[in-house]
């Protein structure tokens, strides 16, 4: 019967009275004096202190209703023998009217279709009942419903309730306006008239680049930010969120996001760096992105956002208290004064974008109070973004877990980025620059310690301006690399452009150095990158007189020559003092260290993270005897560490300094070599990370697949995943065929931190496929997999890619087991139905996501689906559609509902289902899944297993998985 039919029927004359009996009336008025509401249950007839029904008396009604519904010519709308069953259900659903926790206001404002839903779902399950019945009941009480409303208008309380809890509705809503527009500035207020000023001088201030070497008298030594910046890739270890017990994956993930988006994706980012990576210039750019309306399309995410730039170096150059948000502008050094309370404002409000840039930067003892007064913001004020910065090694892991920073670190620069670098560098750089591009790029490409230099923006800077200034000829080695710049910085160009001396006054470079260099020693000492001018300047004073080419110029003039002249300082504000790059500040540290030979001053430091460059380029200063002194000191140090971890870094120090040695004795060379391999390989994947920090030089160390056991081979090849350059490639590529399926999975899982084709083709064409899961991050991957004839049976497809890779990837590979992550709230899955030998499938959609199960692949033997955070819009009953769906993952999906149970208990083909004990609660009396056989149910309270025996009384296997925190719940997934 079509339930227009019914609905004819039952809006005639006679249905009204009945349906009226259920309901009692009240008098006139809101009801204000009594409760203040008014329960269905207090309205109902057949209970509470005016009862003039019995339930017996609802089973007539109901009896009642179903005849005149049903009487008169057209078709019966169920089989005749299913008539009683039909009637006491309907009775059920209306007395259920008692048991829901609304008033007759809430009722109405619902609607009859969604009260239906609710009666349905507080009454008893129709078991047993046809499709036919079932359908009539819906329409059944729909209908009712809508009559149930109508007489819930009519009572003469309902009306004027309503107007009350209208007017309670608006003095809400107007006490949340009045909120939101206490935390907005008035477009004419003085706070909006300040943040204009604010945004334009940050814009300004950090819209511009230094670009080194390039010729300060003919052409600027600066260019534009948006010109300048290349977005660089940020990754960090997450875990894993989709496992199955068929195939278990790797228990963490590398996750790669462009650098300057992780706010997007993340409130709070740790980011870590090595020095020259562009964690600064990534800074500048995030805070010129949101001082401008100009911002790059994928940067609106800043849009409406007042960035804080807080240099901890500036911050604490005085060693003075970290300051509260009043004080931020004063203590960066803006010029500006902002209204009273104006910051607070914008932080309470939530608008703010807090930068702080080098934690690192900071002594070690400043770092912990350096943290307290972070978490001490974050406590304070919500919703705004965070992102903090610092070299990898200055703060443990999870340094600010606790506090919700994701953790992430910069990767190197890739062959496509040195390549967009170099040409911008040679066309900023002028007209004349231009024609060194190409044969630069031809060099990094079959020169090898170029190539390994060139790996962050500022080594990329200083070769360009070396090879532009040397004619297209480069240094050899790190060391020549520096002792060129400066001499580039400090002589050569002033005198090769026929400059003069523009300060007064000329200085050769060996004694411009010597002069630097005590600013080094001083600030590299007192663990400082910035010092007061003041004091900068007396410590010139100080060494003037001792150096002979400076002695007969006055010391301040000296001061301003080094300041203005050598392109190696800065002022960042008025009255302090830097070096433009770290770098350039551990170089000379360790020149002076060397010099005075404070040897002790270098092994005291040797477990301090702001040291390592320092001994390492030390090491490349001193003479023979002078290095291995240094270097037998830094395994006496490593003999008297107590920290296995300490131990580590100062014996990877050693052993990455002996690169920088031009002699060195064979027998101390051996001695270091010997000792590093007891602690190589790596006992785990901390070690394996720490050891990494040694870049390139540390391969030479690690063992092959023939030497070392799989938990030593895994080890090993993490630490080489780790190292991101191209001549960790060879190394990787000689596991591509070992037995352990972790190992292979850690080299998959590796090739997001690498150029997509050349680790493709070097590691994941040569890797033995059998049981491995192929994790695909891009599209540029997708391109790489399908270019190199690779069809993997088993893929993991991230968000990332887009549809149309999708699609060229699963119609190429036609795959066994999926995993699939799609973004938006109606991600494109129709690619699946297509599949024809999917087995296994693992969906991951966003919680709001709307997908149908008429996309699955009803035509592919798919026996285990997970599925998503949401749940399809046909309904988990659709699943049927599936023949051969056996085995049913819901740990990620939502809580059961009673409707998903009774959906659950029409698929009787699964014998296999793994939920949560929450699922247990919504489960209505009397369902049972006669079906399944095996339960796997993650639970924090031991469930009762008498309602589990009920729920499923054919169970041979019951496992009870006790999950307490999400690294269990990863093991669990994975066994």
């Amino acid at each position: 019967m079509e339930p227009a039919l019914i609905g004819t029927r039952l809006a005639s004359a006679a249905i009204g009275p009945l349906l009226k009996k259920l309901l009692v009336s009240d008098g006139p008025g809101a009801g204000l004096t009594g409760s203040s509401t008014i329960r269905l249950s207090s309205l109902v007839s057949f209970r509470g202190e005016k009862r003039t029904l019995t339930e017996k008396d609802v089973r007539k009604l109901a009896a009642t209703l179903v005849g005149r519904s049903t009487g008169g010519p057209g078709e019966t709308p169920f089989p005749a023998d299913e008539t009683e069953a039909v009637t006491d259900t309907l009775a059920a659903t209306l007395l259920a009217l008692g048991d829901l926790d609304m008033d007759d206001v809430q009722a109405v404002r619902l609607g009859h279709g969604a009260l239906a839903r609710r009666l349905r779902a507080a009454a008893p399950s129709p078991d047993g009942l046809s499709g036919d019945s079932v359908l009539y009941l819906e329409s059944m009480t729909e209908w009712a419903c809508l009559h149930i409303l109508e007489f819930f208008t009519q009572r003469s309380t309902f009306i004027a309730r309503s107007l009350v809890e209208q007017t309670r509705n608006q003095a809400e809503l107007l006490a949340k306006v009045d909120a939101v527009l206490t935390r907005t500035p008035r477009a004419d207020g003085p706070d909006t008239a300040f943040e204009h000023r604010y945004l334009a001088h940050l814009a300004k201030r950090h819209g511009r680049l230094t670009i080194y070497g390039i010729d300060l008298h003919h052409s600027p030594d600066q260019w534009p930010l948006d010109l300048a910046y290349l977005s660089l890739e940020a990754a960090g270890e997450a875990p894993e969120p989709m496992a199955t017990d068929e195939h278990p994956a790797p228990h963490q993930r590398e996750q790669a996001v462009r650098a300057d988006l992780a706010l997007a994706r993340h409130d709070k980012v740790l980011l870590r760096g090595l020095a020259g990576s562009g964690k600064t210039t990534l800074v500048q750019w995030l805070t010129v992105s949101a001082a401008t309306e100009a911002r790059a399309e994928d940067m609106t995410y800043l849009k409406g956002r007042i960035p804080f730039v807080l240099p901890l170096r500036t911050l604490t150059r005085h060693g003075e208290r970290l300051p509260a948000p009043d004080r931020f502008l004063p203590a960066a050094g803006c010029p500006l004064t902002p209204p009273d309370g104006w910051a607070d404002r914008v932080l309470t409000a939530g608008r703010g974008v807090i930068l702080v840039d080098g934690i690192d930067e900071i002594p070690e003892a400043e770092r912990g109070r350096a943290r307290e007064w972070l978490r001490g913001l974050l406590d304070t004020y919500e919703g705004n973004r965070w992102l903090v910065t610092s070299r990898p090694t200055a703060v443990r892991d999870d340094w600010l877990a606790a506090d919700g920073f994701t953790e992430l670190t910069l990767s190197p620069m890739t062959r496509t980025g040195v390549t967009t670098f170099v040409r911008r560098w040679h066309r900023a750089a002028g007209p004349d620059a231009e024609p060194y591009a190409q044969p630069l790029l031809d060099a990094l490409r079959t020169t090898e310690h170029v190539a390994q230099l060139a790996t962050n923006p500022l080594m990329c800077g200083l070769i360009c301006a070396l090879h532009r200034d040397r004619r297209g000829f480069l240094p050899r080695g790190r060391k020549a690399l520096y002792e060129a710049a400066l001499s580039m910085l400090l002589a050569r160009r002033d005198r090769e452009r026929d400059m003069g001396a523009p300060s007064g006054i000329a200085l050769d470079e060996a004694p411009q150095i010597q002069l630097i260099q005590r600013l080094a020693y001083w600030l590299t000492l007192n663990g400082r990158t910035q010092l007061d001018r003041t004091r900068a300047e007396s410590i010139v004073r100080e060494a003037v007189p001792a150096v002979q080419e400076a002695a007969p110029h006055d010391p301040g003039l000296v001061f301003r020559h080094l300041l203005h002249r050598s392109g190696l300082l800065r002022e960042p504000t008025e009255d302090t003092v830097d070096f433009v790059h770290r770098t350039f500040q551990d170089y000379l540290a360790a020149k002076a260290l060397v010099d005075h030979w404070d040897i002790g001053v270098l092994v005291r430091h040797a477990a301090d993270d702001q040291w390592e460059d320092v001994i390492r380029m030390a090491v490349g200063h001193a003479r023979p005897r002078e290095c291995a002194e240094i270097l037998r000191e830094l395994l006496a140090a490593v003999d008297s560490a107590e920290d296995r971890r300490d131990q580590l870094r100062i014996l990877m120090v050693a052993a990455t300094a002996l690169e920088s040695a031009t002699e060195l004795a064979p027998e101390v060379r051996e001695e270091i070599m010997a000792r590093t391999a007891e602690l190589i390989p790596p006992r785990s994947d901390d070690e394996a990370r720490q050891l990494a920090l040694g870049g390139s030089p540390v391969l030479r160390l690690l063992g092959g697949p023939g030497e070392l056991g799989d938990e030593d081979a895994y080890h090993s090849v993490v630490a080489a995943s780790h190292i991101t350059a191209d001549a960790a490639l060879p190394y990787l590529a000689r596991f591509a065929a070992h037995p352990s399926l972790r190992i292979r999975a850690q080299l998959v899982h590796a090739w997001n931190r690498f150029e997509p084709g050349p680790y493709a083709e070097e590691v994941i064409a040569r890797l033995d496929p059998s049981e491995l899961r192929y994790f695909v991050p891009t599209d540029e991957h997708v391109d790489a997999l399908l270019r190199l004839g690779l069809r993997p049976d088993l893929l993991e497809v991230d968000v990332s890619v887009s549809d149309e890779g999708v699609a060229r990837l699963l119609t190429a590979c036609d795959p066994v087991a999926l995993r699939l992550r799609r973004a938006g709230s109606r991600p494109s899955l129709s690619v699946l139905s297509g599949l024809t030998r999917l087995e296994h499938l693992t969906l991951g959609l966003r919680a709001d996501a709307r997908w149908s199960t008429a996309d699955l692949p009803a035509g592919a033997p798919l026996g285990l689906l997970q599925l998503p955070s949401c749940w399809p819009e046909d309904g988990v009953r659709a699943l049927g559609r599936l023949p051969y769906l056996t085995s049913l993952n819901l740990w990620k999906a939502p809580y059961l509902t009673a409707d998903t149970w009774r959906g659950l208990a029409a698929l009787s083909a699964v014998r296999t289902l793994w939920i949560d004990d929450g699922d247990l609660v919504d489960c209505p009396e009397g369902t049972s899944l006669e079906s399944v056989r095996t339960v796997r149910l993650t639970h924090e309270e031991e469930p009762a297993r008498s309602r589990i025996d009920a729920i499923f009384p054919s169970l041979d296997l019951l496992e009870l998985v006790r999950l307490e925190t999400f690294e269990e719940v990863q093991r669990a997934l994975s066994r």
